[in-house]
């Protein structure tokens, strides 16, 4: 059938021609929508190149702007008189004051309080991160390892848990690890323990809710590069008289370091800045620099020193991935 020469398509008539090019023909009766592909034509974004500026655009809308925003506000000064809290006292006169600018970056650089925070946080994230890739790299290997028939419910009994309220999962934690909790009773009725153990309100629970929350995250990649493996280079190594565990180290492990990376940066980059966990399951006395960043925002209305401590906390994570980028180039360049 001919594709029907209008602006205007029926139901069975946008079938016919396909959905999309159904609806670019409808919407040609609006005259935005066609001012919008002729300004388009004039700047040369065809449909292809639309096609790839919009993640950009999404970007930029959704990411960059904010984060610019941010950025100002924290050379900005704290006034609790001001509506928002915040004055830019430092460009009011005409002239930069550089100092009273960056006060907020000098301030938690030299403040005790900050600089512990974020080690702590960049402690406990790693050793979290740790965590996972040692209980995720064997239930990925054995899902990968697995036959077809049992790999997609595997994989669907790790995405299950994403099913359920984030929040709700962690508090959940709380009824597990409290003196009353789950875990506490299942030691005392095996013998293992006489008095409960206090877990909840240490780093041991934020240990636990992280490597909980952020397993799947590990699990998933580690997954996708184990699962593409050729198989056949074990038989080799066997052959050639390799032990399993010698193959291991030296075949498996080194094809799946691309997971591994992946899975880590995914795990310890969101840990690093976590709030709920540490707010929840390791009380009041836990020092991670999302609880500090929370404080700073609700409690102390500086809204200019708290974006000061999330922009140096996005700069200190962004060594980090720049090292995952250039070790991934360089194992592409190997590749080919």
């Amino acid at each position: 059938m001919a594709r029907p020469q209008r602006a205007y398509l029926s139901g069975d008539e946008a079938r016919v021609v396909g959905f999309v090019e159904g609806l670019h023909l409808r919407l040609l009766q609006f005259a935005f929508y066609r001012g919008a592909i002729a300004a388009g034509r004039r700047l040369g974004i065809t449909g292809a190149r639309f096609v790839i500026a919009v993640p950009y655009v999404w970007l930029l809308l959704f990411f960059l702007a904010p984060f610019l925003i941010v950025v100002a506000i924290s050379f900005g000064t704290a006034d609790s008189m001001s509506v928002p809290p915040y004055t830019f006292t430092a460009f009011s006169e005409g002239t930069i004051k550089l100092a009273e600018a960056i006060g907020n970056y000098a301030f938690i650089v030299t403040d005790d309080l900050y600089v512990a925070a974020y080690l702590s946080s960049l402690r406990i994230a790693a050793i979290s991160t740790v965590l996972t890739l040692l209980i995720g790299y064997p239930l990925a290997y054995g899902i990968a390892r697995a036959s077809d028939r049992w790999r997609a419910p595997l994989l669907m009994l790790v995405i299950l848990p994403f099913w359920t309220s984030f929040l709700i999962r962690i508090y959940a934690w709380i009824g597990i690890l409290g003196e009353t909790g789950l875990l506490n009773q299942a030691l005392q009725g095996i013998g293992l323990i006489e008095q409960p153990l206090s877990l909840l309100g240490t780093e041991w629970a934020i240990f636990f809710g992280i490597v909980y929350a952020y397993l799947p995250f590990m699990v998933l990649p580690l997954y996708a590069t184990l699962e593409k493996m050729d198989l056949s280079l074990l038989e080799a190594a066997s052959d050639l008289g390799a032990r399993p565990f010698k193959a291991f180290i030296t075949i498996t492990l080194p094809l799946s370091l691309p997971g591994i990376m992946a899975g880590c940066m995914l795990v310890f980059i969101p840990a690093v800045g976590e709030f709920v966990i540490p707010d929840l399951l390791g009380g009041s006395e836990t020092l991670m620099i999302g609880k500090v960043l929370s404080d700073e925002f609700f409690q102390n209305s500086d809204w200019p020193l708290a974006s000061a401590v999330a922009v140096t906390m996005l700069l200190i994570l962004v060594l980090p991935i720049v090292i995952f980028q250039r070790l991934r180039a360089r194992q592409a360049e190997r590749e080919t």
